[in-house]
């Protein structure tokens, strides 16, 4: 199955504009990422210089206003983006994806057409609305808990959702809902959030990657048009996942991550080569152990960097990724996060302060061992596959 963005290759200029107004734009929003960090206020000056640049359409087809730019790209823009304020880049990853499947036909014309007209006029962000607090995410399997009731011309919506990440920012969210006919469907609606019956409720609390306040979406008697289905399918049967949605997904949060390790990378390295303890006379950086550390961070980086290259430029180029594409995502998480705790550690005392910012990117780094499906699924679900192959 192709999970290409682009049928043709972009010219090179057009991905260096894009990916050097995203370094830019990165470069403004690490001014202020340790701040919403504290204050885990959604970062609503980010995406409106997002808007402004153009940059929310990055995938979006140029045929539609968008750039029309592939995998290669996005995947670079969101590491750029992640090295400035990592929460940032989250939210924009997944608006990534929902407009990359919109792309490649998976959604009806109408609702295209509506999403697509209003991410060219206005700031316009969507997200998926999945999870639950009593049934948790559905790669878990099982029901949701929220229904939608047939009324006349209007389904309507009641339920709460988890860990909708961006929440405050958002223009619509895709509803995953049970309808409650004599044979029930499991639909996914396009909520518009400034409906009436909509509310949002404060419960992220997470230790890192507060920024994304992905926070509870509250549905009461929600009127949504009957028209407004993204997906359906029967309810007795798993959700469907579109492969190539998943390569996509995947990778773009892979790189969200591996721009966090970059950025811990970065701020280590004016630590240690700035500071010139008296006892030494010379900076950390010229402490063999230290320049030891350092080596195995750059040998972790250039794994990720290397491996998400690969997928990505597979992904435009509308190769079968298969769960290669776990497997990446699996390795670059668990690398990230082990570059965040090795500088930590090679930090001493001042990489525990907050003013070193080393202790939020590890942090960040370990929230990601949160989206589903967690490491032990990913593993799970291979060991599965390689005995499968073997015949067991």
């Amino acid at each position: 199955m192709s999970g290409a963005l682009s049928a043709v290759p972009r010219p090179q200029e057009q991905q260096s504009s894009s990916i050097a107004v995203a370094t830019a734009l990165a470069e403004d929003f690490s001014q202020t990422a340790a701040e919403h960090d504290k204050s885990g206020e959604f970062a609503a000056g980010n995406f409106e210089a997002l808007f402004k640049s153009g940059l929310l359409g990055l995938v979006t087809a140029e045929k539609d206003g968008g750039r029309g730019e592939g995998m290669e790209t996005a995947h670079a823009v969101i590491t750029a983006i992640a090295k400035g304020d990592p929460s940032t880049a989250l939210i924009l990853a997944m608006h990534y994806s929902v407009h990359a499947a919109i792309r490649r036909g998976k959604w009806p014309a109408a609702l295209s057409a509506k999403v697509l007209a209003a991410n060219n006029r206005e700031l316009a962000l969507l997200n998926n609305a999945q999870a639950e607090p009593g049934v948790g995410s559905p790669a878990h399997g099982g029901l949701p808990e929220t229904t939608a009731r047939i009324d006349g011309d209007v389904w309507v919506v009641n339920g709460r959702k988890s860990f909708v990440t961006g929440l405050p920012g958002l223009k619509w969210a895709i509803v995953l809902a049970v309808t409650t006919e004599e044979t029930p469907r499991l639909i996914q609606l396009l909520v518009p959030l400034d409906a009436p019956g909509i509310a949002q409720e404060k419960a992220w609390e997470a230790t890192g990657m507060y920024a994304t306040a992905s926070h509870d979406l509250v549905l009461k008697d929600v009127r949504v048009p009957l028209a407004d289905i993204v997906a359906e399918q029967p309810a007795d049967e798993p959700l469907r996942r579109d492969e190539a949605d998943g390569y996509n997904f995947f990778a773009l949060l892979a790189s969200v991550y591996h721009g966090v390790a970059i950025s811990a990378r970065d701020d280590l390295l004016r630590h240690l080569t700035g500071h010139v303890p008296a006892s030494l006379g010379a900076p950390l950086s010229s402490i063999p152990r230290i320049q030891e550390g350092l080596g195995q961070i750059e040998v972790l980086l250039a794994a990720n960097r290397r491996l998400l290259l690969s997928v990505a430029r597979d992904i435009d180029a509308g190769e079968r990724v298969g769960t290669d594409a776990l497997a990446v995502r699996h390795v670059v998480i668990d690398n990230a996060v082990a570059v965040t705790d090795l500088a930590l550690d090679l930090g001493g005392n001042r990489g525990l302060r907050r003013d070193y910012n080393l202790e939020r990117h590890h942090r960040d780094a370990i929230t990601a061992r949160a989206h589903a499906p967690q490491s032990h699924m990913i593993r799970t679900i291979l060991g599965r596959q390689s005995i499968k192959a073997a015949g067991g």
